[in-house]
């Protein structure tokens, strides 16, 4: 594992297998599909930025890279991918075995360009407020945008969009007299219309100049600082509107939801926005605290008799107003990816707001997503603040993202699972089997950022070339992963990462594709595949899916004897493949009941968007135990791990739980932490918060910190991720005194035991 680890920290790449079967029967024996995981602009040490453009081959555009055989006494580089042989330009007469040009060079498969490009606009923040909400909500709303106009650079544009039953656009650019929009928030507004109320459809000439210097289809700098104006110059009109800023005054009967217009308020901040700024790096920050009852985009009716739609709804499709509401968020995503913005969604309610249908818009631009009870919750408000910080906890928000795939003749793209659109660029890379985001070779991110990460599904095809390439070359297969976006600086950059992999050499020897097999990817690409099926295939049965997949995986590559479980064994390189598989099966990505829609869809898109290591922790969360005798130490996920004498702490990544065994808890309630005599003991009390509080530091969306005591109510969030290998049906481990877990589960132990029994049968 920490070799897979090592090449990640160089390309920023991982695969779930390393070796790849020569032909398409053998890739559909390995049942877990051949998938890279790849972060376009994870931060890597080192990283060279060149400042010319890049050389590209002439047939297959793919970029000169290490891979490339060069002839240095002719000038002439030979493309991995199509074997193009292509001359040196004029201004690289100087290589030599001895002067080798950066992007040669065996270090740099990973190398980035800084493109030629005019003078970037600031980026836009366009915040659009939910003001249906209670006093103290909007108290704690008002507060956490304060924060974060100061925070933002001071050239960055800013725009204000309220709504309740109607919604609020606010003119910024004349202080001296707040002036105010209002779009009616019953119906769907025309893009055509929105600019005719705001006054903009008549306010194009032929060429003007917008805030960055650059052309903006036609508005005026002047027109465009009505609604956009940056930070330093709107700051102190902003908090004067915050502070004058009401709860929705429109009168709501008892028995009535509040009339909210969440859907009309994001089409007129989409519209505003295309009209200022296309195809410049924007964010709309939607603050969105209860259900849409209003317009396109509800969820659910206002009456409270109706309650929010629930999984069960869904599978019957008894959600009279999700499909509705779906193909609307599908519309809005449309404009936005064509305009290049972005939509963030901050939702933070008891009840449901509808993420399960906006999904589709925040995923297709790349936004970012955060789910919390309150505004005032620490889960919404560090969320919120880590956005705009600078420096180390930067998130590196990046604009305008294009992602292209090249990879060898042999290979080719099924699609990508993650934060994408496809931009529909069909070629002969293109595989029939489309997953995710399929039939084409360029994806549009709009919105990208250091820990963005995306699943790229290959498959195999025999070569159809008359004149097969040299034998040392074919021996590998190559993929080119090229990321064109708008730097947090401003400036066009182009990264391009250049991966090789081993064919294998003989499909009899199973061994060979074992040793390239990386368990921790395969559990995320088959959780993210899961996931996809779930949402997209009608009446899919995931748990069955999922234990058929694993059987077919294990009777390949399990050593045993046919009909004896007792000789099975597993390959090292599989060994907690299945344990993987045991937590999946039982996570929130496949087990949806007691998880309303929206937060299944929350889950979802964070497992859609994050690298392995945090992904696997969602599937399978990390367990330390804290105790007098020994210092911090893994713990095994397992219901043996409660003791009384020692403090557990769980990272399940959406939450962090700190467990306190019985006598921990007795001790700490006594007050001996504070006696100058054990000071031992309150060393011990605070290691695990510590240690939470680094791992909520590092994180985006912050986790939720839950502090419990062993037999309290919330020791639940600990009892739930663990391995039942004592539960109610077991009396011996109840007699002895140790933790129950009240479920019908079976245990890691019966699992693994059914497990061998049917793989030997194959």
């Amino acid at each position: 594992m920490s070799e897979f680890l090592e090449m990640e920290a160089v390309e920023g790449v991982r695969m779930s297998w390393n070796v790849w079967p020569r032909t398409k029967v053998d890739a559909s024996k390995c049942v877990v599909p051949l998938a890279t995981v790849v972060s376009p602009i994870r931060s890597l040490p080192e990283l060279p930025v060149l400042p010319y453009p890049p050389l590209r081959c002439k047939s297959c555009s793919c970029v000169l890279n290490p891979h490339c055989r060069v002839d240095y006494a002719a000038r002439i580089w030979v493309c991995p991918f199509c074997f193009q042989r292509t001359h040196f330009p004029i201004h690289y007469e100087g290589i030599s075995e001895t002067n080798v040009p950066a992007e040669l060079f065996p270090q740099y498969s990973v190398i980035e360009y800084s493109l030629p490009s005019n003078a970037a606009p600031p980026p836009v923040f366009l915040f659009v407020l939910d003001t249906c909400i209670i006093e103290e909500e909007l108290g704690y709303v008002k507060s956490a945008m304060r924060q974060a106009i100061g925070l933002l650079p001071e050239h960055a544009l800013v725009g204000f969009v309220t709504y309740g039953t109607q919604v609020h656009v606010h003119e910024l650019g004349f202080p001296d007299l707040f002036k105010t929009y209002v779009f009616r928030g019953s119906k769907e507004i025309s893009k055509e219309q929105i600019l005719d109320q705001l006054g903009l459809s008549g306010q194009r000439s032929g060429f003007a100049k917008g805030g960055g210097g650059g052309v903006q289809n036609g508005l005026t700098a002047g027109v465009i600082n009505r609604f956009l104006l940056s930070a330093s110059d709107c700051e102190y009109t902003l908090n004067s509107l915050l502070d004058e800023l009401q709860r929705d005054q429109w009168p709501v009967p008892p028995s009535n939801r509040a009339m909210r217009c969440t859907g009309v308020a994001l089409s007129v901040a989409a519209g505003l926005l295309g009209a200022c700024l296309p195809g410049t790096g924007a964010r709309i920050l939607a603050l969105v605290g209860g259900p849409c009852t209003e317009g396109p985009g509800t969820i659910v009716s206002k009456d409270l008799s109706e309650p929010a739609r629930s999984h069960k709804d869904l599978d019957k499709d008894a959600a009279p107003h999700f499909h509705k509401a779906v193909k609307f968020y599908e519309n809005l995503a449309k404009q936005l990816v064509s305009q290049g913005h972005v939509l963030d969604v901050f939702a933070s309610a008891l009840d449901q707001v509808g993420v399960a249908e906006m999904k589709v818009a925040v995923e297709r631009t790349g936004g970012l997503v955060v789910l919390a009870e309150s505004f005032g919750h620490p889960v919404f408000k560090d969320s919120f603040k880590r956005i705009f910080e600078d420096g180390e906890q930067s998130l590196g928000l990046s604009f305008n993202g294009t992602l292209e795939v090249n990879c060898s003749k042999d290979v080719k793209i099924q699609g990508i699972i993650g934060p994408c659109t496809s931009l529909e660029k069909k070629g002969p890379s293109c595989a029939d089997v489309v997953i995710g985001q399929g039939n084409t070779s360029q994806w549009k991110i709009c919105g990208l950022d250091k820990s963005t990460c995306l699943t790229v599904f290959f498959d195999v095809a025999p070569s159809e070339r008359s004149n097969p390439a040299p034998q040392a070359i074919h021996q590998q297969l190559y993929l080119q992963f090229l990321t064109t976006y708008q730097h947090p600086g401003g400036q066009m950059r182009l990264r391009v990462i250049t991966v090789a992999r081993r064919w294998q050499e003989n499909s009899a020897n199973t061994e060979e594709l074992a040793r390239g097999f990386d368990q921790e990817t395969a559990a995320v690409v088959m959780a993210r595949l899961t996931s996809l099926k779930m949402e997209m295939e009608e009446e899919f049965d995931a748990t069955r899916w999922l234990d058929r997949s694993l059987i077919r995986l294990c009777s390949r590559f399990g050593d045993y004897r046919k009909d004896d479980p007792s000789s099975f064994t597993l390959n090292p390189s599989f060994a907690i493949f299945p344990q993987f598989m045991f937590n999946l099966r039982r996570s929130q990505f496949v087990q949806v009941f007691n998880n309303s829609p929206d937060e299944t869809a929350y889950f979802r898109m964070l497992l859609n968007r994050e690298n392995v290591t945090n992904s696997v922790v969602m599937i399978q969360p990390s367990l330390i135990s804290y105790s007098f005798n020994s210092p911090p130490s893994p713990a095994l996920l397992d219901v043996a791990s409660i003791s009384a004498d020692h403090i557990l702490l769980l990272d399940a990544y959406f939450s962090i739980v700190v467990f306190h065994g019985m006598t921990i808890a007795q001790w700490r309630n006594m007050g001996y932490q504070n006696q100058p005599e054990h000071e031992a003991f309150a060393q011990l009390l605070q290691a695990p918060q510590d240690d939470a509080r680094l791992i909520i530091k590092e994180r985006f969306p912050v986790p939720r910190l839950v502090i419990c005591d062993q037999h309290g109510s919330q020791a639940r969030f600990l009892l739930v991720k663990l391995n039942p290998s004592a539960t109610y049906n077991s009396s011996h481990d109840v007699a002895s005194g140790m933790d129950v877990i009240f479920t019908d589960d079976v245990s890691l132990q019966v699992f693994f035991e059914h497990l061998q029994r049917l793989a030997v049968q194959s």
